[in-house]
């Protein structure tokens, strides 16, 4: 690429460019695009799950967010009636719940299982800080 190339006009000065192998021009920033990255990463992420939420057709949804290293959760499903139907509704959330857990760990899910099973055995409440998770 040349020195006067208008694709390279929004890079950085002093920024190390690179052409990528589909022509398009790269700077070296690759901590800012990372943050970039998850930034966008999350939220892409947080709008699929309101858009999830929007609808009348939902059975059962548990949501858990953290704000500040505080937790806070909730569940809710429509029972009908149905009280084994709303154990496997239950079950099948937390086994979802547990395979992008693992997904994002890097791990099996059966480690995060164990890893959950014996964390929720030796807390009485869910933590709702990390503070409050006990040491091994």
């Amino acid at each position: 690429m040349s020195d006067d190339d208008p694709a390279d006009a929004d890079a950085p000065a002093g920024a190390d460019r690179s052409e990528t192998a589909d022509g398009s021009t790269d700077t070296d920033d690759s901590a800012d695009a990372a943050d970039a990255s998850a930034g966008d990463e999350f939220e892409t992420e947080l709008a699929r799950a309101r858009d999830l939420l929007d609808g009348d057709d939902i059975d059962a949804v548990h949501v858990g967010v953290v704000r500040d290293g505080e937790v806070d959760t909730t569940f809710a499903q429509r029972t009908d009636g149905d009280a084994e139907g709303a154990g496997l509704r239950a079950l099948a959330l937390l086994a979802a719940h547990v395979r992008l857990v693992a997904g994002e760990a890097g791990v099996e899910p059966s480690t995060v299982a164990g890893d959950a099973a014996t964390l929720a055995g030796q807390v009485e409440q869910i933590p709702a800080s990390t503070d409050q998770i006990p040491d091994e």
